[in-house]
């Protein structure tokens, strides 16, 4: 994904050099390419959300009508371009200009899912050089490609080749978002701020905060799980970290590595769906509705949960109740 990404942001910067004020010796013909480069170019923002989705909603699935309203948008992107290159001579088609604006509208539309995954869970994610890269991504690469997509479809009239400062402060600004990303596909976690104070730290023995508790596995799950802490709806981090008496970012630390959970709604899902499981196969239970063992494990309402249920034992809560009495 960012490798196509790189390819369409490259293919956008050349067609730069086709403009009328770019000098003569400088200037690139590549008529021959319009469609390729047009299509890319458009296609930009869709590839950045599902690169968004990939990176930050990992265990998803990417929601289908997002997938066909992306592929419906390059589909037309294609077709528009086609038609226009068709009839360079003809007056300009009021519906074919409606349509090439409705997908100017959906690129947007689709940056703004992009910001959005990028925000969503980040109080719960665990990984502490992705939390940098998630304001990363919205303070540079997010906001870059919106302002671009908004201005260059916008604003200018004739696009960035028939305005030569715009288009100038926008090569600039796709140069630092090239950059960005770059430095992404690079491993982040090599060059973020947190990678160097963590090597700088492991010079020397942190020690506990007076009055705070360590944990161990077996300690931990002896408090949150016998103790039922997960149970409590709405529970977050911050939440859990103030009830065990431990820095948050102590605890953070501690579930990543030594749990092995990289987000802290996951580790609540599983606690959750063990217990519910227990509760679903237990005969005593055949008349309990689901809802209210849903409820009884800390969930607030009936379709997280079934999403989560399903997620990690691969059937529905009624579909495990059937085939575990049967068993």
């Amino acid at each position: 994904m960012f490798a196509l990404i790189a390819v369409f942001v490259s293919l956008y910067l050349l067609n730069g050099m086709t403009a009328d004020h770019i000098d003569p010796q400088f200037q690139l013909d590549l008529s021959r390419w319009d469609l390729i480069i047009t299509v890319g170019t458009s296609a930009i923002s869709g590839l950045f959300m599902i690169y968004c989705f990939l990176i930050f909603q990992e265990a998803e699935k990417f929601p289908v009508t997002l997938s066909a309203a992306f592929a419906f948008q390059v589909f037309l992107d294609a077709l528009i371009t086609l038609l226009n290159l068709s009839s360079e001579q003809a007056e300009p088609n009021g519906t074919l200009n409606l349509l090439s604006t409705s997908m100017d509208v959906l690129q947007l539309v689709f940056v703004g899912f992009a910001i959005y995954w990028t925000l969503k869970g980040w109080r719960a994610d665990l990984v502490a050089d992705r939390r940098i890269l998630r304001w990363f991504i919205i303070s540079v690469q997010g906001t870059l490609i919106f302002a671009v997509v908004f201005v260059e479809n916008f604003l200018l009239v004739g696009g960035s080749g028939s305005n030569a400062t715009e288009q100038a402060v926008i090569v600039f600004a796709i140069a630092i978002l090239t950059f960005g990303m770059l430095l992404a596909a690079l491993r982040f976690d090599f060059v973020s701020l947190s990678y160097v104070i963590r090597k700088v730290a492991e010079l020397a023995e942190v020690p506990a905060e007076e009055g705070s508790v360590t944990f161990d596995v077996p300690s931990f799950n002896k408090v949150f799980k016998d103790g039922h802490l997960y149970r409590e709806a709405g529970l977050t981090i911050s939440m859990l970290a103030k009830k065990l008496n431990m820095p948050e970012y102590r605890l953070r630390a501690f579930i990543h590595k030594q749990l092995g959970f990289r987000n802290f709604n996951a580790m609540l899902h599983q606690y959750r769906i063990e217990d519910a499981s227990n509760a679903l196969s237990d005969s005593e239970n055949l008349n309990v509705p689901v809802l209210t063992i849903a409820l009884s494990v800390g969930y607030q309402s009936i379709t997280p949960f079934n999403n989560a249920f399903r997620q990690i034992k691969g059937v529905t809560p009624s579909e495990y109740r059937k085939k575990m009495q049967r068993a």
